[in-house]
């Protein structure tokens, strides 16, 4: 079994900050490209930030300059550093993984999702 288990949302003020932390456990052989998803109420989920195995970074434009992704292979981690927050972030914010998992002797590649964490910006 995988688990991906999300930290760190919360109610925050407009230009505040907030680091949400995503911890991938279970059977894995290896982990992939990771990243981070948000949908806001009646809207689609859009990819805010991505970052590949090697550390390489893919932002959403809106996001650009205020969020860092990051990500700490020891620990399976997965982080979105998030600063000068605007109420139009507000949303649930779920992380993804792609991983490498081999269970009854059957190899698999596929991707896995957090359960969301609410993040809300406003006075």
């Amino acid at each position: 079994q995988v688990q991906l288990v999300e930290s760190g949302g919360g109610l925050v003020q407009p230009g505040g900050s907030l680091r949400l932390s995503c911890a991938a456990s279970g059977s894995i052989f290896r982990i992939n490209a990771m990243g981070w998803y948000r949908q806001a109420p009646g809207k689609e989920r859009e990819l805010v930030a991505d970052i590949s195995s090697g550390g390489s970074t893919n932002y959403v434009d809106s996001v650009k300059g205020r969020f860092t992704i990051s990500r700490d292979n020891a620990k399976n981690t997965v982080y979105l550093q998030m600063n000068s927050l605007k109420p139009e972030d507000t949303a649930v914010y779920y992380c993804k993984a792609n991983l490498d998992r081999q269970e009854g002797g059957v190899w698999s590649r596929r991707d896995y999702w957090g359960q969301g964490t609410q993040v809300t910006v406003s006075f």
